[in-house]
């Protein structure tokens, strides 16, 4: 089915505008969410709304504007009914009802509606009641109107496994810029989570470097991780794949700290403390990395929690088939759970300084902001970043309006304040 056609010139009478309009297809198995998800529900699939029996259960289907104007929707003739069940769909309070009936095969008229400004537009769609127990599976719906352009932004087919990554949201992410010619063997960072923004399955990544990366995560209401990862050399996905040459050799690793592989984006060595870190307090990141004379580097990972006042080891790992000093020096946002990309969440980073092999300490106070994928496809545009409180933050999902334009340039205030940190005694 194509997504995207143009229409015959068509009259919108009702409502006194005459305007060419395209037709959109809108996949629910990537732009819808339920409001039980969070809960365990499985109603929401690649092939839409199945299996819906909850009247309490409801659903909302979301798409990204860019003109004021009318939209128009429809089911599409592949709709699945029992019986006979009435449905409400509603935008911005005006709410039409549908009544959908098991013999009913082709596609059925839900409304018009009249939007007024640019952004994001949230269809909430509610079971009224049913004759049999369950209300009609909906795999998608077609919309139209004047406010529908070839820049109007949702999740569009599943190619590249798109459903899934357009439901976890864009990441989002800082490259620090940093002066030519440094030997950059240590990598500061600050990060602050503000109260409430510790949403389940978001990774809030310090230290991000060309082979790596080191945060923290929020993996379970009782679980929280500092995760800190190398890369294999060997490109792959899956870990039980790589050469022995090519393994990442872990060297030691702090108290309490669990070791092991990671694969699916990229392969390698990881690490993870189990730690609950809590939102509003600030955590400091610290990574040694330094090239050894058999053609390989060593990266080590610090993490300091304000509540236990020290610096404690993550883990030391060896990486083959390497020779550089840290570089690339990056953070992202990400969400890596699909069924909480409608929630918003943010983050704060202070203070990125680097210190060379000589030990002089330099101060990286510009950053450049930049999406993944799902958002440079325009798949979704609820993404941001800037500066805060002379932070730079990051900021995405959960389908806020203003965003930020990639490649964007941020700058802080510099402070000045090189960490004060004993190499000597760190564990």
């Amino acid at each position: 089915m194509k997504s995207l056609k143009l229409l015959s010139l068509i009259v919108l009478s009702g409502l006194g505008l005459n305007v060419q309009a395209q037709n959109l297809s809108i996949p629910l198995g990537g732009n819808a969410y339920s409001s039980k998800h969070r809960d365990g529900g499985r109603t929401v699939t690649n092939r839409g709304i199945q299996n819906w029996t909850d009247p309490k259960e409801y659903f909302t289907v979301y798409i990204r504007v860019n003109q004021p104007g009318i939209l128009t929707f429809n089911t599409e003739g592949n709709t699945a009914v029992e019986g006979k069940s009435t449905l409400a769909f509603t935008i911005h309070n005006q709410s039409k009802k549908v009544t959908f009936e098991e013999t009913q095969k082709a596609s059925l008229s839900i409304g018009t509606w009249e939007i007024k400004d640019t952004g994001y537009v949230a269809l909430t769609i509610k079971g009224i009641d049913k004759t049999k127990d369950q209300f009609p599976s909906l795999q998608a719906l077609s919309v139209s109107g004047t406010a529908i352009t070839a820049k109007t932004s949702y999740v569009k087919n599943n190619e590249g496994n798109f459903f899934h990554w357009g439901r976890r949201g864009p990441s989002v992410h800082l490259n620090y810029i940093q002066p030519d010619g440094v030997n950059a063997e240590w990598y500061y960072n600050e990060v602050t989570v503000p109260p409430g923004e510790d949403l389940l399955g978001s990774y809030f990544m310090a230290n991000g470097f060309g082979e790596g990366y080191f945060g923290m995560q929020v993996n379970s209401p009782t679980e929280r991780h500092i995760l800190f990862s190398v890369w294999s050399p060997f490109n792959t996905d899956d870990p039980k794949s790589i050469p022995e040459s090519h393994r990442i050799k872990m060297l030691k690793k702090g108290e309490g700290v669990h070791t092991g592989e990671f694969g699916n984006e990229g392969a390698g060595g990881q690490s993870y403390l189990n730690y609950m870190w809590k939102a509003g307090n600030t955590y400091r990141f610290l990574l040694h990395g330094v090239p050894g004379t058999d053609s390989t580097t060593t990266y080590t990972a610090y993490f300091f929690a304000p509540e236990l006042n020290k610096w404690q080891l993550i883990a030391s790992f060896k990486r083959p088939r390497t020779q550089t000093y840290l570089k690339r020096f990056h953070s992202f946002l990400e969400n890596f759970s699909p069924v909480q990309g409608d929630q918003t969440r943010m983050v704060k980073f202070d203070n990125q300084w680097i210190c060379d092999d000589k030990g002089n300490w330099i101060e990286l106070s510009k950053a450049r902001f930049t999406t993944d994928n799902t958002g440079a496809k325009g798949y979704r545009m609820d993404y941001a970043g800037g500066i805060e409180q002379g932070a730079f933050f990051l900021k995405n999902c959960g389908f806020f309006n203003h965003y930020t334009t990639p490649k964007t340039i941020l700058t802080r205030s510099e402070k000045g304040k090189k960490p004060e940190i004993d190499f000597a005694r760190l564990p």
